[in-house]
């Protein structure tokens, strides 16, 4: 199954971002939305999410749209298999570790329920913190919990917005260093947003170039800098 997205969003500034690519979400790869701060990265992954509306252009998960301008169509977040992960962690403060890792998983059996989140948080490496206040976590920590949290439903589609951005250096690396092999087990398709030319080196099968609102797939086409696991 591919997801295909062609749309437009604009702003009352005259501003507008513009997006036209396409996703394979049959296997597991990282791709990896790259240009500076501001060119309207998080925009596109927002849309993707159902979390802004764009204006125009269509939207599409296979036969599942998700976006229709022309039709006035926009399916809300909650219908999309999508995790997201944002720059800040965006945890529930009054929950702890387990409890914020199994809040997408309320359908589940109990016993069901608690295997999968013993599965996650050892996964992202926090063996022994499931009971743990997140106000009690490094931010590494958190932005691990965040990714569990996302992990936990097994969303068709991964966006990570900058997941790095809001970590000190120590924690940078760390998580970098072990954020592909969590992925990798997972087998779920990643779309990563990134102005770190290392970190989208490092991560990415695969980028999509953004300046100034657009995509530019002059600047690097179909580039591809590892084999997918």
């Amino acid at each position: 199954m591919e997801l295909k997205a062609d749309f437009a969003k604009h702003y009352g500034n005259g501003a507008a971002v513009r997006a036209e690519f396409a996703l394979d979400l049959d296997g597991f790869s990282i791709t990896v939305l790259f240009g500076p701060s501001g060119c309207g990265k998080t925009t596109i992954l927002r849309c993707l999410a159902g979390l802004e509306r764009p204006e125009e252009g269509r939207i599409a998960a296979g036969p599942e749209v998700w976006f229709d301008g022309s039709r006035r169509l926009q399916r809300p977040a909650y219908q999309r298999n999508i995790g997201f992960v944002f720059q800040d962690s965006a945890l529930f403060p009054h929950l702890d570790v387990a409890a914020n890792i199994a809040f997408g998983l309320r359908r589940l059996p109990a016993g069901e329920r608690a295997r999968r989140v013993d599965h996650l948080v050892e996964l992202v490496g926090l063996q022994g913190m499931g009971r743990r206040r997140t106000t009690e976590l490094s931010g590494g920590q958190c932005q691990r919990v965040a990714l569990a949290r996302a992990l936990a439903p097994g969303p068709g589609l991964l966006l990570l917005d900058e997941p790095f951005a809001s970590l000190d250096r120590n924690g940078r690396e760390q998580l970098r260093a072990s954020l592909r092999g969590i992925l990798a087990e997972s087998r779920i398709p990643t779309l990563l947003v990134t102005h770190d030319g290392n970190e989208a080196i490092s991560l990415g099968d695969r980028f999509l170039m953004m300046q100034d609102g657009c995509l530019r797939p002059d600047l690097a086409p179909g580039l591809e800098v590892r084999a997918s696991n």
